[in-house]
């Protein structure tokens, strides 16, 4: 299930792949900070979901899931 919408996504693929960038200009002690922030940001930008959303109850996707079965399928006897 998604939970990070349209707004959202572009800003952490903004974000994240700005961090990537930087990772390449960094020394060695903040290299691998930069570029575990920036993957997370294109990760989750990429699928559209983050599980800190999801541990928050925060849901930004304006798309709805609804749980219940989509269609009802009625055995005929013949």
């Amino acid at each position: 299930m998604k939970n990070v919408g349209g707004a959202e996504r572009i800003a952490r693929a903004l974000f994240g792949s700005s961090f990537v960038l930087l990772d390449f200009f960094a020394n060695i002690q903040l290299e691998l900070v930069f570029l575990v922030v920036g993957l997370w940001g294109v990760i989750t930008s990429a699928l559209g979901y983050c599980p800190f959303n999801g541990i928050m109850g925060r849901n930004t996707c304006a798309i709805k899931y609804d749980d219940s079965p989509t269609e009802d399928v009625v055995a005929e006897s013949v």
